[in-house]
């Protein structure tokens, strides 16, 4: 394993440490892997629910919230429309199905769901419309799918039912029309963040509805404030809707120079609830620039936010922008408006949750299960997907765990243990995602909910048989084709490895792909067949947009989609041969960047005196880690083995050391290590007594309920 750690400057170090208010090693990894800019920094210095991003950013979400509160109405005859939520058979599908459902449940609303059992298609099925159709239904929403289904969504148009589409998926060019569309990666959604999962999706259009409770809700609204500048009077204005700001008017005016009319302010606030800071401090300044014969009628704030927030009662606009952290991280001097519009955002929220105080816990639950989706649909753990995955393990860690999770978390035996990304990833997502791979997702999304902890604590146990059945699956299905996957690669340019076999069972073709992907280096496809239809699944790495390698031979499928690194299809078997010979020619054009031989790069070297407990802090910090955010690895030279001995019963024993280290005051401290596979070390390289240099994660190692730090350590070598 080649070490490669890059050297950064001092002075870079300091400025980033200075500016954040941070320690010099954080500052170091922040520059190291590229986080130099305000707005990244923030998402991983800063984790409060206030900084994610406004769900009305969407440009259809109003529209989506006014058909969805339409459905909550009753007709003349007391009875409210039919609503059927159409979920994926993944964990992010199942998860944004219980998050919408239990939303639209407390609304109200005569609500329904369903998720693909058995052989059913990924996607809206003409079948699911024409059984909804039966029922009189008349609005039918995507979750975690839909963006692909334009024949599907014009067919339900022609049966009288509306669609509304929430989805992540990459689109295809096609639009599904007519339809309410909320998709991050559609051109125009008006989004800043593309990677939410779809249950993320769905949490947005959940706390979206919760916001027209408030009495902001399509409230049109102008914040001003008037400052004095020089001579001048300077007017600052920002239009606000559903929280988001729509526009933004300046006007520097001398007084007895300009009368209001020769501005545009007029014009600007016609219609608008003008609110200010002050309210007296600011009329005075008005009547100073446009004269006595002028009525603003603004409204002032001040008063009714200091009761939320009573350190700001004597506050003046001057001193409020310097508080605000969301200014700290622009990269402009924050202003007085832009202070009073992130306080006026604050307050709405939490006036909102004041008033509604169950908001609070149901945010909670909801949350638990955008954390999963985001681990489980291998999300970046960037941007707002940080403070999502965050949050939810905070709740399930402060022992608030939601239903049907904390029976599943007994289960596996981490029900009061502390649950990290690391545990989703690799216990908890496989489980809940070997319902839907074996057609049974159906129950995935009852261990969520059902109200009955009975039928719950036997659903819970239901998933873990299921994920048995899987994992015996996938070793079948390896067993069968790993030969054939390998021999492949060569037919394919060297750049894919192909596998077609009717003994996979379909619902584990991605993992087996995936596993491919990881022995061979390369992207992988691998299909089965259920009776007369080939289904696929393909995942990528080094690069490669999958999604878009299939779009290109669109014409031979039935339907296909996905995102850039994992996607599905499915054709005709008597097209199989044409596939797979557009496959081999299309692979010429596959360009992968080079494998890296360089091992993970170094984060912070880590000097012996400063080896203390306290790192797990900064580990701490960058959690959580996953998906472009990789374990931080450290370095440390010259560290003594004070014991060594050699643990586990295979081939490849273990190698468990006792590191000596002195910390800044001089004092002893003793760091427990483990080197996995790496026990034929002891006496051929090193020894008891010999100083190494190492490369490590530092890990939380939980035994018999007792809690202790550990070193993981990725590659040793005894100190020159």
């Amino acid at each position: 394993m080649n070490w490669n750690k890059t050297n950064v400057l001092k002075s870079d170090v300091d400025s980033i440490r200075q500016k954040y208010n941070i320690d010099a090693i954080t500052a170091s990894i922040l520059i190291r892997r590229g986080i130099t800019k305000g707005r990244d920094i923030f998402y991983f210095l800063e984790d409060d629910l206030r900084y994610q991003h406004n769900p009305f950013l969407f440009n259809g979400m109003e529209d989506a919230v006014d058909r969805i509160l339409a459905a909550a109405e009753k007709d003349e005859n007391g009875n409210r429309e039919k609503v059927l939520i159409f979920g994926d058979r993944d964990v992010d599908g199942v998860t944004a199905t219980t998050v919408l459902y239990e939303c639209l449940v407390s609304l109200g609303i005569d609500v329904q769901f369903r998720v693909p059992k058995g052989d059913e298609a990924y996607g809206l099925s003409i079948e699911a419309i024409d059984e909804f159709a039966d029922q009189y239904g008349s609005l039918i929403i995507t979750v975690d799918c839909g963006i692909a289904n334009v024949d599907e969504v014009a067919y339900a148009a022609q049966k009288g039912i509306d669609v509304i589409v929430t989805d992540h998926h990459n689109p295809q060019g096609v639009l599904p029309s007519p339809a309410i569309i909320l998709d991050a990666k559609t051109e125009g959604s008006g989004y800043p963040f593309q990677e939410i999962s779809g249950c993320a999706l769905t949490y947005k259009l959940a706390t979206a509805l919760r916001f027209t409770k408030s009495k902001w809700y399509k409230t049109d609204v102008a914040l001003l404030n008037a400052r004095t500048e020089d001579d001048s009077i300077v007017i600052e204005c920002i239009k606000v809707h559903n929280m988001i700001p729509m526009g933004r008017l300046t006007e520097t005016v001398i007084p007895g120079e300009k009368s209001i009319s020769d501005t545009k302010l007029p014009k600007y606030l016609q219609g608008q609830h003008i609110f200010c800071w002050n309210a007296k401090e600011t009329s005075v300044l008005l009547k100073q620039a446009f004269g006595n014969g002028v009525d603003f009628n603004v409204y002032g704030m001040q008063d009714e936010i200091s009761k939320f927030f009573p350190s700001l009662k004597d506050s003046s606009l001057e001193k409020i922008k310097n508080l605000s952290k969301i200014a700290k991280y622009g990269d402009h001097e924050p202003t007085e408006i832009g202070g009073f519009y992130n306080i006026y955002v604050t307050y709405v929220q939490q006036s909102l949750k004041k008033e509604n105080p169950s908001f609070t816990e149901t945010e909670e639950k909801e949350l638990q299960l955008v954390a999963l989706a985001a681990i489980a649909d291998i999300m970046p753990l960037s941007d707002e997907n940080r403070i999502f995955v965050r949050k939810g393990l905070e709740y399930m860690n402060a022992g608030r765990v939601r239903k049907g999770l904390v029976e599943l978390l007994s289960k596996i035996n981490l029900l009061g243990k502390r649950i990290t990304s690391k545990d989703i990833g690799w216990s908890i997502a496989p489980k809940l995602n070997a319902a839907g791979r074996l057609g049974h997702a159906d129950i995935a999304t009852d261990l969520f909910t059902s109200d009955d902890p009975i039928e719950r604590e036997q659903v819970a146990q239901k998933i873990i048989e299921l994920n048995e059945e899987r994992k015996t699956l996938t070793n079948d299905a390896e067993n069968a084709t790993f030969e054939q996957a390998k021999n492949s690669i060569e037919n394919y340019n060297n750049k894919l490895s192909v596998v077609f076999d009717e003994r996979i069972f379909k619902g584990v073709s991605g993992i087996l792909a995936s596993r491919y992907v990881e022995q061979f280096g390369i992207p992988s496809i691998v299909m089965s067949a259920v009776d007369d239809v080939v289904i696929g699944s393909m995942r990528s790495c080094r690069g490669f947009d999958v999604s878009n390698f299939l779009e290109n031979m669109k014409d031979i499928f039935i339907s296909h989609g996905g995102h850039d690194f994992a996607a599905g299809f499915s054709l005709e078997r008597k097209n199989l041969e044409q596939y797979l010979s557009m496959v081999k020619e299309n692979s010429r054009n596959i360009e992968l960047l080079p494998v890296e031989d360089a091992g993970q790069p170094i984060d912070a070297e880590i000097y012996p005196e400063h080896m203390t407990p306290e790192l797990i802090n900064i580990v701490d910090r960058f959690e959580p880690y996953g998906n472009e955010n990789e374990n931080i690895l450290f370095l440390a030279r010259k560290i003594p083995i004070y014991s060594a001995q050699l643990v586990g019963k295979t081939e490849r024993a273990h190698l468990k050391l006792v590191l000596d280290c002195e910390n800044k005051e001089g004092k002893p401290t003793k760091f427990p290590a483990i080197f996995w596979g790496a026990g034929n070390l002891l006496h051929s390289e090193i020894e008891v007594g010999d100083k190494i240099d190492l490369l490590f994660n530092v890990e939380r190692n939980t035994f018999n309920g007792t809690e202790t730090l550990q070193l993981n350590i990725k590659d040793l070598r005894k100190s020159v």
